[in-house]
């Protein structure tokens, strides 16, 4: 029997999070989780969902992500991650448009949560986003090889739809900071492999560009502080990861 939807998941360590996400994904005709460097009781939530798995052990995310989507059999293919649910809504609209389309590609929106606080704006300049790519055809979505935030290759003509993603991205400002660590030590180590040429007096400028961009331009001031927030850690992300991979030894 031919698969029309699989849903895609790539976890490190989510057992808090997996089986709530993979609920969301039952719609699916087929569900494939991809275990990165788990120790956790993350496979056998996987398991209990009758998951296809996958695992391994991947330091770049472009080749854990585009080793799952090598592994859907679907002709469709939605990508979440552990914190992320697809909504009811969205969920009914992807099964009523899917038989009908011409699209090679989605945009979907997101509802971005930190703790239990819907921020909806402010996000971007690689601290979260507002809408993303994640369904697409097979065959039509690539990533490129970078630890963190990797480049993607789209073919196909985009549509965009309404029903949006739940992203339950941070718990509260502990697990903000300790995000931005983790994502400028990965952007550090990309840094050292392929250097952008990019130095010290523009980073800081990309600092304040950045933090711009965030508050004003994406209208984080109406979130209040929790807008100053992301335009803050928007801003320090490439500073901050110019200077360890110059000042700290990898």
């Amino acid at each position: 029997m031919s698969v029309d939807l699989s849903a895609l998941v790539v976890a490190h360590n989510e057992e808090k999070q997996l089986a709530a996400c993979l609920e969301s994904l039952k719609f699916a005709d087929q569900i494939v989780v991809v275990l990165d460097k788990c120790t956790d009781g993350s496979k056998e939530i996987a398991e209990n969902f009758n998951a296809k798995i996958i695992e391994g052990n991947w330091p770049i995310e472009g080749d854990r992500r585009n080793i799952g989507l090598d592994a859907c059999d679907g002709s469709w293919i939605i990508e979440l991650d552990a914190d992320e649910r697809v909504t009811p809504e969205l969920a009914k609209e992807i099964s009523k448009t899917l038989p009908n389309t011409t699209a090679g590609h989605f945009l979907l929106p997101f509802d971005n949560y930190v703790g239990s606080r819907l921020v909806r704006y402010g996000w971007g300049c690689s601290w979260g986003v507002s809408a993303a790519p994640r369904l697409h055809k097979k065959g039509n979505k690539r990533w490129g090889r970078q630890r963190v935030h990797p480049s993607i290759e789209l073919l196909g003509k985009r549509q965009e739809m309404v029903g949006r993603i739940d992203h339950y991205v941070d718990r509260n400002i502990s697990d903000m900071i300790k995000r931005l660590d983790s994502y400028t030590s990965a952007k550090a180590k990309d840094l050292r492999d392929h250097p952008d040429g990019v130095g010290y007096a523009r980073n800081i400028r990309r600092f304040f560009s950045r933090f711009i961009k965030c508050y004003y331009g994406r209208k984080g001031y109406k979130e209040g502080k929790y807008g100053f927030l992301i335009a803050l850690m928007a801003g320090l992300y490439p500073i901050i990861s110019y200077l360890k991979a110059n000042l700290e030894e990898e």
